[in-house]
């Protein structure tokens, strides 16, 4: 039996609990001793196994304290390892999602629209990394009947790596656009990555779900035999916008006729992941009015596609992340459905490297061309790019929360939209 197939077994006693983190142990979990830029897991090892961890996996030999540590050359590796080790002993379909914007919003959608046929596990929050998608698929079990993982990358390389691990029989790309540029090095590497999922899927025959209507999607997917296409023109799986603001709402073309479904997600951009839900349950033959009803109870949360309401106040919320796409998206959306008392509270978006001054200026273009009158920004990407504006802008969000705090917004529809790292959510408190 290979150290690997040890390791299963043990994880199997362990009830599948895994940990990665020393002061989270569980009674009788296997502890992965994971190395970091700024720590060494290895060395709180024993610790683990005093907290209860029956045994910890460690690639640094002079910590190899009790006969309850076990030795291996990677501690990393051998986690990516039992993950897909267990996966091919689940022997479930797996759905691998990536894309730029819109992938955790429509992951949550697939998993609800499956979930009423199937016994779904899926990606939690944000684990869509080298660590996060094997911790994913430990966390499936013998119940569990379809799998969907989330992929996340900034840098090349990093979507083959996870579909190595992962596996996935299915796939999907959200769309692709301009983030991490920094990492990606251009958008053209932007699109190469994300385009790894398709490129494992016509190796593995597996199947791809994409938009018609995505020029860079048909274009990566035009080579691949088994492709199901979703869009509102020229695809296999029709939908149509309709307006209904502020929410989205759509009509859809089932085999068996017509379907209207409504939501409670905000932005005209969200009409694409809810198609997307709809189109793969619709090829699992999940029952459309399921379809329909789990779209209709999906509820954001995560400062994702939001409507908070505070007394006269409507607070569109997305400010988990935010890219040149995605802000763009999110401005043109608001413009067309909140034409009257409208405020933009706008965060930098961070990791664009030498394009950042560039993408921020031409949202800045974005926000003259459309007339808004009434703008907050913050951040020092958006200061650079504001010298030939003169729109009011803040270093840091607590600078805007002073002003907010001094003289309050009483009325109006909001836009708050930033990449995570500004914090755009402390504004929330200051505006009732």
């Amino acid at each position: 039996m290979t150290t690997l197939e040890k390791i299963y077994q043990y994880f199997l006693a362990a009830r599948q609990t895994v940990s990665t983190d020393s002061r989270k142990i569980e009674q009788g979990c296997i502890f992965f001793a994971l190395k970091g830029e700024n720590f060494n897991g290895n060395r709180y090892a024993n610790d683990a196994i005093k907290s209860g961890a029956a045994y910890a996996v460690i690639d640094e030999e002079e910590f190899a304290s009790t006969e309850r540590t076990i030795l291996v050359d990677d501690v990393l590796t051998t986690l990516q390892q039992l993950a897909l080790f267990h996966r091919k002993k689940l022997g479930i379909p797996i759905l691998g999602i990536t894309g730029t914007n819109g992938k955790t919003t429509t992951k949550e959608l697939i998993a609800a629209v499956l979930a009423e046929k199937y016994k779904v596990s899926f990606t939690q929050g944000n684990l869509n990394n080298h660590i996060g998608v094997p911790l994913t698929l430990l966390k499936m079990d013998s119940n569990t009947e379809f799998g969907v993982v989330e992929m996340g990358a900034n840098h090349p390389g990093e979507i083959a790596q996870l579909c190595q691990i992962a596996d996935p029989d299915f796939g999907i790309i959200t769309n692709v656009g301009k983030a991490h540029l920094e990492g990606f090095g251009s958008f053209e590497g932007v699109i190469k990555t994300k385009g790894e999922l398709y490129d494992y899927m016509a190796k593995k025959s597996g199947v791809i779900f994409y938009n018609r209507n995505n020029t860079y999607l048909e274009e990566l997917g035009k080579n691949i035999p088994n492709r199901i296409s979703y869009g509102t023109t020229d695809a296999g799986f029709k939908g149509e916008l309709l307006d209904s603001p502020p929410f989205v709402h759509l009509k859809v073309n089932f085999p068996k006729g017509v379907l209207y479904i409504n939501t409670k997600l905000i932005g005209n951009f969200n009409f694409e992941n809810v198609l997307a839900a709809a189109c793969i349950g619709n090829f699992f033959e999940v029952d459309p009015l399921k379809i329909q009803s789990a779209i209709k109870n999906y509820e954001p949360r995560n400062n994702r596609s939001q409507l908070i309401v505070k007394n006269d106040l409507r607070i569109i919320m997305d400010a988990y992340n935010a890219n040149p796409t995605s802000m763009k998206a999110s401005l043109d959306s608001f413009a067309a459905n909140n034409p009257d008392s409208a405020y933009l509270i706008l965060g930098d978006m961070l990791e664009l490297g030498e394009y950042s001054f560039d993408e921020h200026l031409s949202i800045l273009k974005t926000i003259r061309e459309k007339a808004f009158q009434n703008v907050f920004l913050v951040g020092k990407e958006f200061a650079r790019a504001n010298q030939n504006f003169d729109f009011p802008c803040f270093e840091k969000v607590d600078d805007l929360c002073q002003l907010l705090e001094k003289d309050p917004i009483k009325n109006g529809n909001i836009l708050i939209k930033g990449s995570r790292g500004i914090k755009l959510e402390k504004v929330l408190e200051y505006l009732n």
